[in-house]
C-alpha cells in the first residue's frame, strides 16, 4: 500500500466528489495548516486548480486531496471526515498531533509527527514515481 499522510473517510470522499462535481475548474482540494486563532493553528480546506509542487497527494475515487507540504508533519495519521450537525456542517480532522483545541473550536494547538525512516523512505519513492 502507497504511503499516505492522511485517511479519508467514505463521507469525506462523497463530499469531495459533490464539491468537483459543481466546480468543474478544480481538480481536488488542498488541506494544511496556518497560524491563526487563540490556540494557534487552524485547518485550511482550498479548491486547487493546479497542483503546487511537493504536494503530497491522496486520490480516491472522487478526487484528489492534495496536502500542503508545510502541513505533513501537522497532519500525518490524521483522519479527514466530513460531518453535518445541527451547528456546523464540513470537513473534520481527527489529528493525533492536535493536542488542545480553543473553546469555540475553530483554532486547535498542533505538535509535529515524528515520521520513520520506514516512512521517509516509502515517502521518497512514492514522490519518485
Amino acid at each position: 500500500m502507497a504511503f499516505e499522510v492522511i485517511k479519508v473517510t467514505d463521507a469525506a470522499k462523497n463530499r469531495l466528489g459533490e464539491i468537483l462535481a459543481s466546480k468543474p475548474e478544480a481538480i481536488g482540494i488542498r488541506i494544511g495548516v496556518k497560524n491563526a486563532g487563540c490556540a494557534g493553528m487552524e485547518y485550511t480546506v482550498d479548491l486547487v486548480t493546479e497542483p503546487n509542487k511537493g504536494d503530497d497527494k491522496v486520490v480516491t475515487d472522487q478526487g484528489i486531496i492534495f496536502v500542503d507540504p508545510k502541513a505533513v508533519l501537522f497532519l500525518l495519521g490524521t483522519e479527514l471526515g466530513f460531518e453535518v450537525t445541527k451547528l456546523k456542517t464540513g470537513f473534520v480532522f481527527n489529528n493525533p498531533n492536535q493536542t488542545s483545541a480553543c473553546g469555540c473550536g475553530e483554532s486547535v494547538e498542533l505538535k509535529p509527527a515524528e515520521m520513520t525512516p520506514e516512512m521517509l523512505r516509502e515517502r521518497a519513492i512514492n514522490a519518485q514515481g
